[in-house]
């Protein structure tokens, strides 16, 4: 296993804010959208989006775009390239028994 899908598994199944990163770059990945926006979308706080935003800034994942005000969020182009693992890790783990 590489180290970014290490990564991928830490981030998206090994840790409690797994669930809620899926959602966030899901989101992203069908249309750019800022804090705010995802917020609104994903029917969470405010704070605890701009909290997942950071961890997955920090980690590569994600990557802003424009000014600070209503910044958009893209897909950093190693996840991008990568999105179907994503989705398979997820798939897998979905299936797992005594998975939700």
């Amino acid at each position: 296993m590489d180290s970014f899908r290490r990564l991928l598994w830490w981030l998206f199944l090994s840790s409690a804010g797994g669930p809620t990163r899926v959602r966030v770059v899901t989101a992203i990945h069908t249309e750019p959208r800022n804090a705010q926006q995802l917020s609104v979308a994903l029917g969470l706080d405010y704070t605890t989006v701009r909290h997942h935003l950071r961890v997955l800034e920090q980690n590569r994942l994600i990557e802003p775009g424009g000014g600070h005000y209503g910044q958009l969020y893209f897909l950093a182009p190693s996840l991008e390239e990568r999105w179907a693992e994503l989705e398979a890790i997820v798939a897998r783990r979905a299936g797992a028994p005594g998975a939700r």
